[in-house]
């Protein structure tokens, strides 16, 4: 089975994917989160670390596209091609209400007819291969069957299933009627998205799709960064190593975005996943959150990872609308 690192915005950007990869290695790709074309001006520093082969080296890297415009799409891509980037991906899944209300992402799923003339203009002639992430619908997942049909008319190198609507966000109910119709009339390598937040919800979906050979993963790996260990390896969580894992991580977010301020910030946005793997305490998380330095925030941290040391963690099924309801033999 080949497993994907998901983009999360705000959270995979490289200074994670480095420290992933120092410690774990073990996705056969990870996905940049989404970069825009800018017609009308260059890339930002931030943008261009991200793509960066310098921050890059020893992952198979995707850098994700999030635009409505053909030409916008194939001229970032032209760049990134030339950047040595063999592979984009088109954002066809974000939900947020910033992406979505524009008719990008997967706001952009509500026009099939301009759908499909934006990917007739990008597979004509693209400067590099092509894989679509998306969902199953704007508003309803009875959209589905027609965007199948339109993405089936493209030689994309994989179509990535989300099986949520737009409305859905990440808390709706997953459709697995919608991902078996992928499974059964995709003329594209199919790749599953969505809820897999424990080792059970990974073999349960593999039980179901034998025939699936891939997988993507975000908010289960953030939540707990040995998850793709386990599910290759077998095995328990080793607290060791995720406490060292999130120490390293801490320290780079400290030294690339100079102090403690911005690193605590993106360490809580972690935490805000992750938390749920630990024995449940609301005194330290609440510690936790209200952290406002380096010392108390390492404090309080330490004393987390001691407590999921010596006691058995709670089993959580990730979160509602998880996929363990709704599949069936």
């Amino acid at each position: 089975m080949k497993i994907y690192l998901a983009p999360l915005e705000g959270i995979t950007g490289y200074i994670y994917r480095n420290a992933y990869q120092t410690f774990f290695g073990n996705v056969d790709k990870y996905f940049i989160p989404f970069i825009e074309p800018h017609p009308k001006r260059d890339f930002n520093a931030k943008e261009l670390n991200e793509i960066d082969a310098e921050f890059n080296q020893g992952q198979y890297v995707v850098p994700q596209i999030l635009t409505a415009n053909a030409q916008d799409f194939l001229r970032l891509a032209g760049y990134l091609a030339k950047r040595g980037y063999r592979e984009v991906n088109l954002n066809l899944g974000c939900p947020s209400g910033t992406v979505a209300p524009k008719g990008k992402g997967a706001g952009f799923l509500e026009f099939p007819e301009k759908l499909e003339g934006f990917l007739d203009t990008i597979f004509a002639d693209p400067p590099c291969r092509i894989s679509v992430k998306t969902r199953i619908g704007r508003y309803k997942t009875d959209e589905f069957p027609r965007l199948l049909k339109i993405f089936n008319q493209y030689p994309m190198e994989e179509l990535i299933v989300h099986p949520r609507t737009r409305e859905d966000y990440y808390t709706g109910p997953i459709d697995m009627e919608a991902f078996s119709l992928a499974m059964k009339e995709s003329r594209n390598p199919v790749c599953y998205n969505g809820n897999i937040m424990e080792v059970e919800d990974y073999d349960r979906l593999c039980k179901t799709y034998p025939a699936l050979e891939r997988v993507m993963i975000g908010r289960g790996v953030i939540r707990n960064p040995q998850l793709i260990d386990r599910i290759r390896e077998g095995g328990q969580t080793d607290w060791n190593t995720v406490q060292r894992f999130h120490d390293h991580l801490f320290h780079q977010y400290r030294e690339v975005l100079c102090g403690d301020r911005q690193a605590l910030y993106k360490m809580k946005e972690i935490w805000h996943y992750s938390i749920t793997m630990f024995p449940e305490d609301k005194k330290l998380r609440k510690r936790l959150m209200k952290a406002q330095n380096r010392l108390e925030y390492e404090s309080v941290v330490a004393e987390i990872f001691s407590k999921a040391k010596y006691e058995m963690p709670r089993q959580v099924p990730g979160e509602p609308g998880n996929m363990s309801h709704i599949f069936v033999s």
